[in-house]
């Protein structure tokens, strides 16, 4: 169950989504003065809608072994706005609540009016193409403390230093942090954070989207730069302040850029480009397998793979969007989803005796008449020209974006796909998910 709370509107006319951090509870949040202060101040413009994700606050919990992903915590929040009647939603957020954020804005555009993110990062851990992010000492050590000190107050000594000795304020966002998750769920969600990366999708969203960056944060500007960069139209704004929670610092300040951003007039874009995971399969030896059965048992058989296709592809909440005569392209609003159903494919298939291959890759999609094209679509088509018989194999972009979901890979390196410019890491799903 996922729980929400709604501020009074002024006069409903916006619908703004907080979606603070990766954790909350809607019932203690009211204790802790400047979040409650940041709200109300929301609240004086637009409807200000708050929910517990699954797994923290009044929301049924989840064990830390069987974290929620990225996929579930979208179903949670396209859940409430259709609960509540919110066809069209701004979504404030910050640091790590930026991953749900920007994956949803890419995915359901129809149902985002504008995109705040604050201190917000496309990865939080460093590589040698992203310098700017923490190195693997200094990810374990912060997952070493929230292990020990997780439900004291801990995150305003790591993210609001400003704060960090207001007595009160520890006291309530202590009892924040311990109504919302345990200690052993805060690291593992930590830990999950460290292994997210989803520079991949930045592309794809076309909303409307303030990046807004503290000059003095913990979470480094060049964070909210590189995100602005890739976010097509994106505005960039630079404030001051040395915190990175939600409402650290000057509030006047944010929530001024906030509204004008939120509530100025912009012309609708357009949403006929999408994020989605694109599913390619195809029967491998075809026409050796019609040769040797005859034409009357083919046709046969084909039936039978179409009709257990589309069972899979209904359980998994595919949209089949054309048949390739001996396999099938289908899109999902999930990766996680998306994998699994290709796994029950298999499945599926094996027990009729027939062998497909499948690809998967997630990026943005083009909706032309009920078909699908762009660079994500062909990309798609040649990760599944590197499947074996029973395998599925999915770009780096996905396995990125599944972290938690329990799926299992191996590596197969770089990859050059015909067509499709650069090098590409590929990675076969592993075992039964």
């Amino acid at each position: 169950m996922t729980t929400g709370a709604r501020e009074p509107p002024c006069d409903g006319s916006v619908d703004v989504v907080v979606a603070e951090q990766w954790f909350s509870n809607v019932e203690i949040e009211r204790e802790v003065r400047p979040l409650a202060r940041f709200n109300d101040r929301l609240s004086a413009f637009a409807r200000v809608i708050r929910f517990d994700k699954r797994g923290v606050g009044l929301s049924d919990p989840v064990p830390a072994t069987a974290l929620p992903t990225l996929e579930e915590w979208m179903d949670d929040l396209r859940a409430v706005l259709d609960d509540i009647g919110s066809e069209k939603a701004a979504i404030v957020t910050a640091m790590a609540g930026g991953f749900l954020a920007c994956v949803f804005a890419a995915t359901y555009p129809d149902r985002v009016r504008a995109l705040v993110l604050i201190d917000g990062f496309a990865r939080l851990t460093r590589t040698d193409d992203y310098l700017w992010g923490l190195t693997q000492d200094e990810a374990r050590d912060i997952i070493e403390a929230f292990e020990s000190a997780w439900g004291t107050g801990m995150m305003l000594d790591l993210f609001d230093p400003d704060d960090a000795d207001d007595v009160a304020l520890r006291e309530s966002w202590g009892r924040y942090e311990r109504h919302s998750v345990s200690p052993g769920t805060a690291a593992s969600m930590v830990d999950m954070i460290n292994a997210t990366d989803i520079r991949g999708i930045l592309p794809a969203i076309r909303v409307p989207t303030l990046v807004v960056a503290r000059a003095d944060s913990p979470i480094e500007p060049a964070h909210g730069r590189y995100l602005a960069e890739r976010i097509p139209g994106a505005t960039y704004v630079q404030v001051p302040g040395h915190g990175s929670l939600l409402w650290s610092g000057d509030q006047d300040a944010l929530l001024r850029e906030i509204e004008h951003f939120v509530t100025g007039s912009r012309p609708a874009p357009r949403h006929d480009r999408v994020l989605a995971t694109v599913l390619f399969t195809d029967i491998v030896g075809s026409t050796d397998r019609a040769a040797e059965i005859g034409d009357a048992r083919w046709r046969e058989l084909l039936a039978e793979h179409d009709q257990l296709i589309r069972r899979a592809l209904d359980r998994f909440e595919g949209r089949e969007v054309k048949t390739t005569g001996d396999g099938f392209l289908a899109t999902f609003d999930g990766p996680a989803r998306a994998i699994r159903c290709a796994q029950a494919i298999h499945e599926y298939l094996r027990a009729i005796g027939v062998d497909v291959r499948a690809g998967l890759h997630t990026g943005e999609i083009d909706l032309i008449d009920g078909d699908v094209g762009g660079i994500a679509v062909h990309l798609g088509a040649r990760v599944m020209a590197e499947a074996d018989a029973g395998e599925t194999v999915v770009s780096s972009t996905m396995k990125d974006l599944v972290v938690g979901s329990g799926i299992a890979f191996v590596d197969r390196g770089e990859h050059h796909l015909k067509g499709v410019p650069g090098s590409w890491r590929l990675f076969t799903v592993s075992g039964s998910v």
